[in-house]
């Protein structure tokens, strides 16, 4: 081998490394919101958050995925409790914040209750000390609880879900429209098999629910999976950076020699 071939083959090999993008830096996606999105304690199996077949969905390497939702949660009582100041004094640039609430605002009588303004007001300030640290807030319309008139319509239970798509749309903030998405699979499944999307339990069917449950808010492992499915996929169909950090498999087909 001349030496100009030589040093020739080893200019073409600098400059295709010159030219392989570097690996993305790996980034945390932070979950912050109600029961409807947060890890269980075993007690409460199997009633299971979509939150916790959400973070299956990406590359380990790439994304870590922070679970903070807690069970009764409002906007109001999240912030009092002193839950989102530690994550908006943690978040980095690339960072991901996935914001739904509204199960536990909008219900007067609770104690977690607030008041429209209020609930508007706090997820401003979710959204916008996000966006101070360069992260990336997304607001979640709050999922559809399991609820049909006489017809067999699913009915609509959240008056806040429009308080999130206001917010998002006059800050110019990605919309996850759950409600809208889980609504319309409800309505596929129908009044009677949407009962396996949700925490549904025979007497002794369960030994942590001994009397059974009927449950149409909190979800079965089938139902978050659903759930967390349709968040995925308006995750995608946003085209959010975060979407490039979904778990990749090589699918292999099977051939038949046999076949012409």
């Amino acid at each position: 081998m001349t030496t100009r071939l030589l040093s020739s083959l080893c200019l073409s090999a600098l400059l295709l490394v010159a030219f392989v993008a570097p690996a993305p830096k790996k980034i945390t996606v932070y979950l912050v919101g109600d029961s409807t999105m947060s890890t269980k304690e075993v007690k409460a199996y199997p009633e299971t958050g979509w939150g916790t077949p959400f973070v299956a969905f990406f590359e380990p390497e790439l994304v870590a995925v922070e679970n903070h939702a807690q069970n009764g949660r409002s906007t109001r009582t999240f912030l009092q409790e002193n839950r989102w100041q530690p994550i908006a004094q943690q978040l980095r640039e690339g960072d991901y914040v996935l914001i739904q609430f509204g199960h536990n605002d909008e219900v007067p009588t609770k104690k977690s209750a607030t008041t429209e303004a209020d609930f508007q007001q706090n997820l401003l300030r979710y959204v916008t000390e996000t966006r101070s640290k360069k992260a990336t807030p997304v607001l979640i319309t709050p999922v559809a609880r399991r609820k049909f008139d006489e017809a067999g319509k699913v009915v609509g239970t959240h008056p806040y879900a429009e308080l999130v798509r206001q917010v998002a749309r006059a800050n110019q903030v990605p919309l996850i429209d759950l409600e809208k998405s889980s609504e319309a699979l409800l309505q596929q499944f129908g009044v009677e098999d949407s009962k396996l999307l949700f925490n549904q339990l025979a007497p002794g069917e369960h030994p942590n629910y001994p009397q059974g449950r009927d449950d149409n808010t909190h979800f079965s492992e089938l139902g978050a999976r659903k759930m967390a499915q349709l968040v995925l996929a308006d995750i995608r169909a946003l085209k959010l950076e975060l979407a490039n950090r979904v778990v990749q498999r090589e699918v292999k087909v099977a051939v038949d020699p046999q076949a012409r």
